[in-house]
């Protein structure tokens, strides 16, 4: 099995089981080949709100499926309540970052938190050799060691939610079904009988099931809706709105004001409660400031003069050629080789070479703003 030749065939490798069809097919898949295999399911939260729906993962209705499937397996499952935890590094960060007005990417936190970083050292405790993943990413082998690829299906392939995986993360994660095409993967699950065969894919946050983030983040931060005034980029005030976590830069639709012009959110300005608003021109950025840049493909990061890349600022867009300079404090800038609109702080800028990942960074601010953090690296 591509990406598997360690552990050796019978070693004990730990699954993470989220209750959905790829983990499920990834445990099964991994029995087949010999291994002993353990399955673990995380409890993220109480699944109060989640449970009847089919669109999340990690929810009430997901621990069952996956003890089904361990169960048609006959392999070992545990179920670990991670509830804590998760809303600490994952829930309250997300909710913060609305608050400072910026777009979360809440996957990724997951990943490197509950997911890469505690899950794999319970993994270590149980004796395992591996922890393996249903992502759609592939683990290939390098000259310098192994490497991160993006999934060999491009409709599916998460390797924007992993870019802050650790070198040593890498070294124990598996992958067993990112080399294989969705249909593939549905089509090993209705050969091996598995209860969740037919079972739609996630695509909700887990904790915002049904879309609302604003509604989440005002019940964990209630001052964080608090009204302000919609300002255009040439200073006219054009209304008011009842709190900058209903807004994201490069939103369109749902402003709350009338105008003769179609008008995009270019910034937000939390400390003012501003919502400022312009032309689809107005979000144009070609510098773009990174800030916890992990290097996962380079084992230093570039040279100071910079190194070529392809980077996405979007988990949905595609890369566009940029050129990646490293700054002070871990930091580093982003120069596109065209212009992107909705470029939004809290998102992550991932590199890529081909379709190795060669690390990523968090998007803390643009244009002018990137000029001063080139300078002073803050």
């Amino acid at each position: 099995m591509a990406g598997l030749a360690r552990p050796e065939l019978g070693a004990r490798i730990v699954v993470a089981m989220s209750g959905g069809v790829d983990s499920s097919v990834t445990a099964a898949l991994l029995k087949e080949a010999g291994h002993e295999v353990i399955g673990i399911t995380l409890r993220l939260h109480d699944g109060a709100e989640t449970t009847a729906r089919t669109k999340t993962c990690c929810a009430g209705r997901d621990v069952y499926d996956a003890r089904c499937v361990a169960e048609a397996l006959d392999i070992p499952h545990y179920v670990f309540d991670y509830a804590d935890r998760f809303r600490r590094d994952v829930m309250e960060p997300f909710a913060d970052a609305y608050v400072a007005g910026e777009t979360p990417v809440p996957c990724v936190l997951c990943n490197r938190t509950v997911k890469f970083r505690d899950l794999l050292e319970a993994a270590r405790d149980l004796g395992a050799a591996a922890l393996a993943t249903g992502h759609y990413v592939r683990r290939v082998a390098g000259p310098a060691g192994v490497e991160l690829h993006r999934g060999a299906d491009p409709a599916r392939d998460q390797s924007y939610f992993l870019f802050a995986t650790t070198r040593a993360e890498l070294d124990f994660l598996r992958f067993p079904v990112g080399g294989l095409a969705k249909d593939e993967v549905r089509a090993h699950a209705r050969r091996f009988a598995l209860p969740v065969a037919a079972k739609p894919d996630s695509q909700d946050i887990c904790f915002v099931p049904d879309g609302d983030y604003a509604a989440l983040v005002a019940r964990l931060r209630p001052s964080a809706a608090a009204p302000g005034e919609i300002v255009h980029v040439d200073g006219r005030v054009l209304g008011r709105h009842a709190g900058i976590i209903h807004y994201t830069v490069g939103q369109r639709r749902g402003l709350g004001i009338a105008a003769d012009e179609a008008l995009y959110v270019v910034r937000l300005e939390p400390a003012a409660r501003r919502v400022v608003v312009g032309p689809r021109a107005a979000l144009a950025r070609t510098r773009i400031a990174l800030r916890d840049v992990n290097w996962l493909g380079v084992a230093d990061g570039p040279p100071a003069a910079g190194a070529d890349v392809a980077v996405r600022i979007r988990s949905t867009q595609a890369a566009v050629e940029a050129r990646i300079r490293p700054t002070r404090g871990g930091g580093a800038i982003a120069e596109l080789a065209v212009p992107e609109t909705a470029v939004a702080p809290g998102q992550a800028c991932v590199f890529y070479d081909g379709d190795r990942v060669l690390g990523g960074g968090w998007i803390a601010r643009s244009d002018t703003a990137a000029i001063q953090f080139d300078r002073d690296g803050s």
